[in-house]
């Protein structure tokens, strides 16, 4: 009988003393959980100042996010905390309506609940969390840390709503929220079924449209909330961040922002920032700007620029760029 290679590359079961060596690995990181939670209910703790990273998926807020992780000044548990927040307020308790966390709903046991959890996690109270809703909900976030800090990372929509179209058709990663959502998808795209990122107010006047009329929705709604609750916190504790910057120099826009943040800019980090194109977070392609005019979306994106305009003049674009 004719031998195999391919049999050499598979991968081999976990001896006893591999899974004996990692029961007791998950049994040291719970003691040590548990030992935080019991610091922090014994302790005295002021509110910590956490940093928010907010943005519309796919606008490049897992870049941003995954470099403030480097930082040793922060606790982060270096992914996204959609469960987290879901199960403290779920949409579902909203008929489904939105993401975004009514402020009204903002309350102390929130906030000990959220500082308790990163605090366990981590071991530090100050920490950096990102997922692709809290974008929606900044009010309810500046109420519940008053001191906390918001970077707001943007991005031109041709580009965003091409990664956002390009996302829509990775349910199994974008989509893993969904599938209890009140409304059946018949958009003019028929192979895509599970909606993706995240429900905006008014999101289901959408489910019988086009992808790039539902990404152009999505867009334009997350940056006009976030604009609109901007006046709510104070200037010096918020933070933009244009993703072509972070394209055309990292590290120059990276040492800016945490300059603002008042984090240490470690040689570490600096290297890291350096060469974070070498070692992308979650791209579809390589990273460059103006993709989508080279992509077989073009001629849907450019028909939904025109709606984006006022709004992208508020993020700081120029209305001629738009089609640049």
């Amino acid at each position: 009988m004719k031998s195999s290679s391919f049999a050499l590359f598979q991968p081999q079961p976990d001896s006893f003393a591999d899974k004996v060596g990692k029961t007791i690995q998950h049994y040291q990181q719970l003691g040590l959980i548990r030992w935080r939670q019991w610091q922090f209910d014994t302790g005295s703790r002021p509110l910590p100042a956490p940093i928010f990273v907010i943005g519309c998926s796919r606008a490049g807020t897992t870049l941003v996010y995954k470099t403030l992780s480097q930082s040793e000044a922060l606790g982060s548990i270096d992914k996204e905390t959609h469960d987290l927040w879901a199960e403290l307020h779920p949409p579902s308790e909203r008929d489904w309506d939105s993401h975004r966390i009514p402020p009204s709903v903002a309350c102390t046991q929130d906030s000990q609940y959220i500082a308790r959890w990163f605090y366990s996690q981590t071991g530090q109270a100050r920490f950096v969390d990102k997922n692709n809703q809290n974008g929606l909900s900044v009010a309810y976030l500046a109420k519940l840390f008053p001191a906390a800090h918001f970077v707001y990372v943007k991005r031109h929509p041709g580009d965003n709503l091409l990664s956002l179209i390009r996302g829509w058709q990775k349910p199994s990663e974008f989509a893993t929220w969904s599938d209890k959502l009140p409304a059946k998808l018949n958009l003019t795209e028929a192979d895509i079924k599970q909606w993706c990122f995240f429900i905006a107010h008014g999101w289901r006047e959408y489910i019988n449209q086009s992808i790039a009329d539902v990404c152009r929705f999505q867009y334009q709604s997350i940056n006009q909330a976030i604009l609109t609750d901007k006046p709510l916190v104070p200037p010096e504790q918020w933070h933009e961040v244009f993703y072509e910057d972070l394209v055309d120099d990292p590290k120059q826009s990276f040492a800016q922002l945490f300059a603002t943040l008042q984090l240490p800019f470690e040689s570490k980090l600096q290297q890291h920032c350096q060469d974070v194109h070498d070692k992308p977070y979650n791209t579809f392609s390589a990273i460059a700007l103006n993709k989508w005019q080279q992509s077989e979306w073009q001629a849907a994106i450019s028909e939904q620029l025109p709606q984006l305009a006022p709004l992208c003049h508020q993020m700081g674009y120029a209305t001629e760029s738009h089609d640049a």
